[in-house]
Order: structure tokens, then sequence, then C-alpha cells
């Protein structure tokens, strides 16, 4: 079986909802749901290709705490290989508190901790140099591998032949252009968010954006872009290509990991031989069903039923 490794940021997520505010001094309010979930753009999205059947290593830090154990729990629990996962004394496990709004909408507060501690020596090559896929989620979350540490991983997996796709985390920061640039010609699937993509560059025209990453070096750009679906880019000669892919409808509870699934669900259609259309309406399913639940795991439960529901689901009209 081909092997995915999901390596970069490994967070536990503690939501509550529905939050409409912060109780005043010790006030008490009391909340329908509360859930303690693996996630992060490395681990919220090992955890759902996992549920869809690929066979994933993860690589990536947590603490020698019990956050960590229940951390290295909750993944091995839906099948992930969590033996190259690296623990660090001294450090907490990576975490985030999601206070989650009726809307679905997930202001985080959240504490760096063990992926501040994730280096280049922590890294597998033997294992990396055999995987079919290489998934890269966290850059910008990662201090001591943001940058040319990330950029030589991804050129290492590129001189054996292994697929890459590449995520990040949306930090304000003026340096985050200059961490990813290096890396995007060693980039066949640069996944992040669109704002995210605009953040990067000042550029407000979504071409304008496809082409800066195309022409620096990306392979194909995947953008998500929340209710108006998906963008899918690539160069075809010298004109630009582009696919829209719609949204589901779904019963919106929380936007955690819609992304993480996204991405999850394009790497599988990769995988199971689809082309970028069918992957990037894989990934969309993925991502509609796990807005439909709190956590960045809920809502899918294998390949057959998302197939299943990417198939029968209604599709929302795309936006602009």
């Amino acid at each position: 079986m081909d092997t995915v490794v999901s390596m970069g940021i490994h967070i536990v997520d503690i939501l509550g909802r529905p939050v409409t505010r912060i109780p005043e001094g010790q006030r008490l309010d009391l909340l329908k749901e509360i859930r303690i979930t693996a996630a992060g753009t490395a681990a919220g999205t090992s955890v759902d290709m996992a549920k869809l059947g690929l066979h994933v290593i993860a690589m990536g830090a947590v603490g020698e705490d019990t956050l960590g154990d229940f951390l290295l729990a909750a993944m091995a629990k839906h099948g992930v290989d969590v033996s190259h996962l690296v623990r660090k004394s001294g450090i907490q496990t990576s975490a985030t508190m999601l206070p989650i709004r009726p809307n679905g909408e997930r202001p985080a507060l959240h504490v760096t901790g063990a992926n501040g501690e994730f280096t280049i020596d922590d890294v597998d090559f033997d294992i990396l140099a055999k995987a079919k896929v290489l998934h890269m989620g966290g850059t910008s979350l990662l201090p001591k591998l943001d940058g040319e540490p990330t950029r030589d991983i991804l050129k290492f997996a590129k001189e054996h032949g292994v697929i890459t796709t590449f995520d990040l985390v949306a930090i304000e920061r003026p340096d985050l252009l200059d961490l990813i640039k290096p890396c995007l010609p060693y980039i066949d699937y640069f996944m992040p968010g669109l704002e995210e993509a605009e953040m990067m560059t000042g550029l407000t025209d979504r071409m304008e954006i496809i082409k800066y990453f195309l022409d620096n070096g990306a392979k194909t750009t995947v953008f998500k872009m929340g209710s108006r679906g998906s963008s899918i880019a690539y160069y075809s000669g010298a004109k630009i290509e582009e696919i829209r892919i719609p949204i589901f409808k779904t019963n919106l509870i929380d936007t955690t990991g819609c992304g993480d699934a996204y991405c999850a669900g394009f790497i599988t259609g990769l995988l199971n031989g689809f082309d970028l259309r069918k992957s990037g309406l894989l990934g969309s399913a993925a991502g509609s069903l796990v807005a439909s639940g709190l956590g960045s795991d809920a809502g899918i439960v294998d390949l057959k039923s998302t197939l299943a529901y990417m198939e029968n689901g209604e599709v929302l009209p795309l936006g602009d």
C-alpha cells in the first residue's frame, strides 16, 4: 500500500459550542458540547486520510505529557502510524482552545509547545524516501523547521520521486512569503487558503495570485476558498487552466479542520487515480462533512460513505 508521510504541526484541540461570550469574573455559562481532538495541518489531515483508507505515517513533535499521551492514542486509534513522532521533554504538547461561535466560526487561543522544537534532525529520511506522498503542514508554527530546513526536506522528497503537498497556518508575519518562496519549486500541490495567499502576496485578484505561485515554481495551486469552493490551477503550455470546485450543502456546526479535511480528501483522490476535478470534489466533500460536527475529526467515517456523499450530496452555487 502507498504511504503518505504527514509532517508538521500536531495539536490537541479543546473545543466547546456554542460560545456567545466569555463570562465575566468567575461566572458560568453552559454549553451543548465539549470535545478534545487530534488536530493541526499535519495531525488533523493524518486522521482524515487514515479514515479514508490511506496508510499514514506521522512525523512531528509532542511533549512528554498527558496531552501528548492523548494525541498519540487518538491518532493511533484511527490507524495512523505514530511511531515516528518524537517526544520532547520539558515542554508541553501543542494545544488550542477553540470557543466555537453559533455560526461555526472558531477564534483560537494557542500554545506552540513541542511543535516549536521539531527540527530536521527529527525527520526519518529513510522512511520519507520510500513514501508515495509527503504532506507538509504547518509552516509559520514550526520555527526550527520553517524556511531552509523545510525546503531541504521537500527537495529530498522530490529527488526520491515523492509527490509533495503543502499547507500552512495563516499568521500575519512579514517574513511568511520569505519562508515559503524557496520551497515552491519542490511543491507539486500548493494548498493554502486563498486568504492566506492574498496575505502573503499583497495581491487581490485570484488569477494574479495563481500566476505568482505558479511562476515561482509550484506545479499546481489548490486554493481553499470557504463558501466560494476551491480553485485548482496549473499551466497547460503557456496558458493557466483553472478548475473550480463547489462546496456541498451541510448543516454547519464548526469550521475547525475543514481545510485539513479538504487536503486529506484531495490526496486520497490522487492516490486512487482520480483526476484533479474529482480529487477536488472528494476534498470538498470531506471538508463539508467535517463542518457538520464539532472538531477536525467530525463527519468523515470512511472512503465509501464520503464518496457516496460526494456523488449524491447537494452542491452549492460557486461564488466569484
